[in-house]
């Protein structure tokens, strides 16, 4: 699989957004002062997921794996990451912002094919 650098830096910034909708969808959802622990719990097990479980010798990432995990475990994770922010910004009543993620998305991950080709190989 070959790194194609704007696809990684793309790919970087899909994961901050993922990890940002999850804060805005924890402010959004309730009135009461749980929200701040919202805000900041939901991105950050997002994000710990996202850099726990890994692929060993992964080439998007620095080839270490915290908890190895087979690639399809893996490409679940992304996708539970990368489309759970596009629906937590719709179940923050944002459909609009949502179908927008939704739509980079699907456009993401229609070029980088190759690396879902990878991760269910191994």
């Amino acid at each position: 699989m070959s790194l194609n650098p704007a696809l990684l830096g793309l790919r970087f910034l899909l994961e901050l957004s993922a990890f940002a909708s999850f804060a805005i969808s924890g402010w959004r959802l309730t009135d009461s002062p749980a929200r701040w622990l919202l805000v900041v719990l939901l991105p950050v097990v997002a994000a710990a997921a996202w850099g726990v479980f890994a692929v060993p010798d992964d080439p998007s990432r620095s080839g270490a794996a915290p908890v190895a995990v087979p690639g399809p475990v893996r490409l679940i994770v992304e996708f539970a990451v990368f489309w759970g922010g596009a629906a937590a910004l719709w179940f923050a009543g944002l459909p609009q912002l949502a179908l927008i993620s939704a739509a980079i998305l699907l456009a993401y991950h229609l070029i980088a094919y190759d690396r879902l080709l990878w991760l269910v190989q191994h």
